[in-house]
């Protein structure tokens, strides 16, 4: 089946057929002894519209990939994955935790999503306190590390901690010294930012401005001139869509690409930016430099190219599809698909055992009687007690001289 085909219409289940089900038979069907039915059911909230609409397709095409190489693989507990319970976190919180509740009503065991940090800070307690398991795969603030969740959140996107030394590395290895930092007021930038902060002065250099920003604002001047105030000869600018105009005002203040190291982080890895902050000359965003957690899977971009031709944009696919996967080889695991069960080996499939790459084979080692780590198609993952990823690789990304999207290499981060 065409990917399109898939995220809009057959994983759109009736809401209201959705809740007749869960309450006629308890989560979709006869109740096992240890509160699963034996058919996991999976949902997710993710951006179909909003901000981070861009984001949208890769992580809900990577839901579709991996539900059907779980399905072709035999399904869990020897049943196929149903149709995803689908919904939209829209960039806005209201609607993020009615479409969770929504999503929850339905009797699912687990949730993907949501893309943003801020968003799944709105619908986290909703979730994890229904002992319903949640995992994002581009989550990347750092509150989530020490969140209290009951242990039913994780994560395949890497923490801004081990992003943050990352982008201090580029910064000072470029030869700057005096960095101003420009973030979007909420958990995701406040964290980056401070974490950057944190790691460019222990590299030795001089933070000139810590300074955060109103996202919904529609002019930028101010947070511009503060920028050209302070005298930077790098800037760092930690943002989601909004970036675009952020960059319009830094250049028109002269602080922009041509004038100075910009730097961005993943909210602002997108191959549209160049167009987005001057259709006429995308040019002006030449040499801007940034990190994300790498989308550079070339076996995998092509799969999902495959299944989905239409993409455009990858970042955060593979972390997405590790999710459902390692969501999957824990019911395997535990022989469960209660949530509550197979939560207990979320971590465990993803370190210390052997060695494999694949739901297929993970499964097939699983029926031996042995015990897993599954590498994922994002990274190793190797899951820490926080439920998410204690190394990870980051693009070093840049823009040519037509405002094009290239990636220089890679990078390790790693917990200290």
């Amino acid at each position: 089946m065409r990917a399109s085909a898939w995220w809009r219409s057959a994983i759109f289940l009736s809401a209201t057929a959705l809740v007749a089900s869960a309450c006629a038979t308890g989560n979709g069907g006869e109740q096992g002894d240890d509160g699963g039915d034996g058919v996991l059911q999976l949902g997710y909230v993710l951006p179909e519209t909003g901000q981070l609409a861009f984001l949208g397709p890769p992580q809900i095409e990577s839901v579709g990939l991996a539900v059907r190489d779980i399905n072709e693989a035999g399904g869990v507990l020897g049943q196929p994955i149903p149709d995803v319970v689908a919904s939209d976190e829209a960039g806005q919180e209201g609607v993020a935790v009615d479409s969770a509740r929504r999503v929850l009503s339905s009797g699912v065991d687990a949730i993907i999503g949501a893309a943003a940090s801020g968003m799944s800070l709105a619908i986290i307690d909703n979730i994890t306190g229904s002992g319903v398991v949640q995992c994002s795969g581009s989550n990347t603030a750092a509150t989530f590390s020490d969140y209290n969740d009951s242990g039913f959140y994780f994560r395949t996107a890497p923490s801004d901690n081990l992003q943050a030394p990352v982008l201090s590395d580029v910064i000072s290895g470029d030869g700057h010294q005096r960095v101003a930092l420009v973030a979007r007021a909420d958990d995701y930038g406040r964290g980056l930012m401070e974490a950057t902060r944190a790691a460019l002065e222990s590299a030795g250099a001089t933070v000139v401005l810590s300074e955060t920003y109103d996202p919904e604002a529609t002019n930028f001047d101010q947070v511009a001139q503060q920028v050209a105030g302070a005298d930077p000869d790098a800037a760092v600018v930690v943002a989601f869509e909004e970036g675009a105009q952020v960059l319009q005002a830094m250049i028109e203040a002269n602080v922009g690409p041509q004038q100075i190291g910009i730097y961005g982080t993943d909210g602002l890895r997108s191959a549209e930016l160049a167009s987005l902050v001057s259709p006429n000359d995308p040019s002006v965003v030449s040499g801007m430099k940034g990190t994300a957690p790498t989308a550079e899977n070339d076996e995998y971009s092509k799969r999902l190219k495959e299944f989905a031709p239409e993409l455009t944009e990858m970042q955060f696919a593979p972390q997405v599809y590790d999710c459902v996967t390692v969501i999957a080889l824990a019911a395997e695991a535990a022989q469960s698909d209660d949530p509550g069960t197979f939560v207990t080996r979320m971590n465990g499939v993803t370190k210390n055992g052997q060695k494999c790459t694949s739901f297929a084979d993970c499964k097939a080692l699983l029926d031996e009687g042995g015990d897993i780590d599954y590498d994922g198609v994002s990274g190793p993952l190797d899951f820490v007690e926080e439920g998410e990823p204690g190394t990870a690789t980051f693009d070093v990304y840049t823009y040519d001289e037509s405002g094009e999207l290239q990636t220089l290499g890679t990078e390790q981060g790693s917990v200290n």
